[in-house]
Parts: structure tokens; C-alpha cells; sequence
């Protein structure tokens, strides 16, 4: 929150000198015509305050890259296991697949990279909402448990 926080300040100060325009083309920023999003906005406006700042900004976000692919592989690892048994073949199977689309989004349109990430989220509610629904009595009852003996030893 805090970093997407000053992220948004320094491009929204960027802006006093009237450089771009919000929501033109369609919802992308322009500067001077051209139309810029995401990260390449993100080092415009910082490279205009510190010129150097963009190379700081592409090594940021190719180590943010590659942790998040990191630690999602490791719990996309721990679930499969889970679900597909601890095994040598099943972990394999799992890194395959993981390096297979890596490839595949790497090479495919940030847009359907995009809308593919959306689906599986979305793919994972469903279940999670379901056992949340299956579950609620079960924890409202542990929730009572735990109330209750909180009471009773603070009335002690």
C-alpha cells in the first residue's frame, strides 16, 4: 500500500507541469502523444525528478519478478502436493508445467496473461467459497468455545 501509495504521488506531481493527460486513448496516459501505462509510466515520472531513478526502477521490478514467481511456485508446489500426493513424480510434473508457462507467458500478449491470471483466481474462489459455506457452523462453534474461555479466565 505505501509503495503503490508514493508510486501514485510522484506520477500525480509529475503532472503539475501538465505533461499528460488522465484517461485519454482510451484510458492509457499520453505525454505528448504518445501513450504510456504501468511501469514505463511509473519511470517517466520518476525519471524526471532523478534521471538515473529509471534504472533503479528496472532492477526493482525484474527482483520483484522473479520473487513472486518464486514464492507462488513454492505455494503452487505445496497445493499440487496436496492434492496430487508427495511424490517424486508428482513434483516433477509440477515444475514442468510451472517452466511450461513461463514460457508460455512470457511469450503471450500481456493482455492474456492477464485474463488467464484473472481466470484461475477466480477457478480458486469457487472451492474456497464452497468449504467456507460447509464450515461456517463448525467455526462459529469453535469461535464460541474460544469466547467463552476467554471469559472465564479474564473473570478469574
Amino acid at each position: 500500500v505505501v509503495i503503490c501509495t508514493m508510486t501514485a504521488l510522484v506520477i500525480i506531481f509529475y503532472n503539475n507541469g501538465g505533461y499528460f493527460d488522465y484517461g485519454a486513448d482510451g484510458g492509457v496516459v499520453t505525454i505528448d502523444g504518445a501513450s504510456y501505462e504501468g511501469a514505463t509510466l511509473t519511470s517517466k515520472a520518476f525519471g524526471s525528478v532523478l534521471p538515473w531513478f529509471p534504472f533503479v526502477l528496472t532492477i526493482a521490478i525484474i527482483l520483484f519478478a522473479i520473487s513472486t514467481m518464486i514464492s507462488w511456485s513454492y505455494y503452487g508446489l505445496q497445493s499440487w502436493m496436496f492434492l496430487f500426493g508427495r511424490n517424486k513424480k508428482s513434483d516433477l510434473s509440477y515444475k514442468i508445467l510451472f517452466l511450461v508457462f513461463i514460457v508460455i507467458g512470457a511469450a503471450a500478449s500481456m493482455d492474456a496473461v492477464w485474463g488467464f491470471s484473472d481466470a484461475m483466481i477466480l477457478a480458486l474462489v469457487f472451492p474456497n467459497m464452497i468449504g467456507l459455506f460447509i464450515l461456517f457452523p463448525k467455526v462459529k462453534e469453535e469461535l464460541s468455545k474460544y469466547l467463552n474461555a476467554i471469559k472465564s479466565s479474564n473473570g478469574k
